[in-house]
C-alpha cells in the first residue's frame, strides 16, 4: 500500500482550522452588532439611574403620607384628594393657558424667523444673533423681566414718556398682566430653541421640489404653506412637544417674578408641587400631583406626535 500523499496531509492539517475560522467570523459579526449597544450602554444606564429611580421613588411616595416622620400608607387618598383640590386644577389651568399662548407665539415667531433666515443670505449669515437669548440663565432672564416690569418700572416709564400711560401700572394686581410678563419672558428666551429646529428642518428638505414649484410660477407664500410647511409637520410636532414638556416645568419665572400671584392666578403646576412639598412639607401629596402631571403629559404628547406623523404620511 502506498503512503499518504502531500495533498492528504494538507487536507488533514487544514480540516481543524475551518471551524475555527467560521467561529471567528461569527464572533466578529456578533461583536459588530453588539458594539453600538455596548457604546450606548453607559449613557443609557446613567439616564435610567437619573430619571427612572426618581420617578419610581415619587410613585411609591405618592401612596404614602410623608412629612417629617415615618411613611404612613395612604393608598389612593392623595389622588382622590387631588380631584377635589381647586388649587391643583387652578394650577393646571394656569399651566395650560400660559403654556399654550407662549407656545403659539414661539412657534409663529420661530417659523417666520426660520423662513427668512433660510432664504435671505444676509439673515442667514447673522442668524447666530437669534440664539443669544437662549444663552442666558433662566434666573437671569427672570430677574431682568422683574426689574423691567416690577422693581425698576422701566416699561411703565417708557410708556409714560411715549404718552401711552398717565402713571405707573400695577402689573401684579392683574392676573392677565402677570401672565403676560411670564409669557413674554418665556417667548423671548426659548423662541431660539424652536428657531434652530425649524431652520434645520427647512435646510433638510429637497430643493428640487421647491425649484419645480418655482418654475411652475408658484409664489413664496404658496411654496411655504403648501410644500415646506406640510413636509415639516413631524418636525414641528416633535419640537412643540419638547417645548410643551419644558413649559409644564415652568418654575423659575414664576418663583422670581410673580410668586404664583395674584391670588394663585399665575401658579403653575411646578410651583404648586414646590409649594406643597417644600412649604407645607406634604411630600406624598406633592408626589401624587407630579405623577398625575406626568401621566397627562405622556398622554397628550403621544396623541399629538401620533396624529402629526399620520397626517404627514398621508
Amino acid at each position: 500500500m502506498s503512503g499518504p500523499t502531500l495533498s492528504d496531509v494538507g487536507a488533514a492539517n487544514a480540516a481543524p482550522t475551518m471551524p475555527t475560522q467560521r467561529n471567528f467570523k461569527r464572533r466578529s459579526k456578533r461583536m459588530k452588532k453588539l458594539l453600538p449597544y455596548m457604546l450606548v450602554a453607559p449613557a443609557v444606564i446613567y439616564l435610567l439611574l437619573v430619571t427612572l429611580y426618581p420617578g419610581v421613588f415619587a410613585m411609591v411616595q405618592s401612596f404614602h403620607n410623608v412629612k417629617f416622620g415615618p411613611w404612613q400608607w395612604a393608598g389612593f387618598s392623595n389622588y382622590s384628594k387631588l380631584l377635589g383640590d381647586y388649587q391643583f386644577w387652578g394650577a393646571l389651568w394656569n399651566t395650560v393657558v400660559i403654556g399654550s399662548i407662549s407656545l403659539v407665539l414661539q412657534c409663529v415667531i420661530a417659523l417666520a424667523l426660520a423662513f427668512y433666515a433660510y432664504r435671505d443670505p444676509w439673515v442667514k449669515g447673522w442668524r447666530i444673533i437669534f440664539l443669544v437669548p437662549m444663552l442666558f440663565m433662566p434666573s437671569a432672564v427672570a430677574f431682568i423681566y422683574k426689574l423691567a416690569f416690577l422693581d425698576g418700572r422701566i416699561i411703565a416709564d417708557l410708556f409714560i414718556r411715549v404718552g401711552l400711560l398717565d402713571g405707573n401700572v400695577a402689573w401684579q394686581s392683574s392676573t392677565w398682566l402677570s401672565r403676560m410678563i411670564l409669557i413674554l419672558a418665556d417667548v423671548w428666551q426659548w423662541t431660539p430653541f424652536l428657531f434652530i429646529i425649524f431652520v434645520a428642518g427647512l435646510q433638510g428638505q429637497d430643493e428640487e421640489v421647491e425649484e419645480a414649484a418655482r418654475l411652475d410660477g408658484a409664489s413664496w407664500y404658496s411654496i411655504f404653506f403648501n410644500i415646506s410647511l406640510p413636509m415639516m409637520k413631524p418636525i414641528i410636532a416633535v419640537a412643540l412637544i419638547l417645548r410643551a414638556i419644558d413649559i409644564t416645568t415652568m418654575f423659575t419665572n414664576v418663583f422670581i417674578i410673580t410668586k404664583g400671584g395674584p391670588a394663585f392666578g399665575t401658579e403653575t403646576i411646578s410651583y404648586f408641587i414646590y409649594r406643597t412639598g417644600f412649604k407645607f412639607f406634604n411630600f406624598g401629596y406633592a408626589s401624587a400631583a407630579s405623577v398625575v402631571m406626568l401621566i397627562i403629559t405622556i398622554i397628550v404628547a403621544q396623541l399629538v406626535v401620533k396624529r402629526a406623523f399620520v397626517s404627514a404620511r398621508s
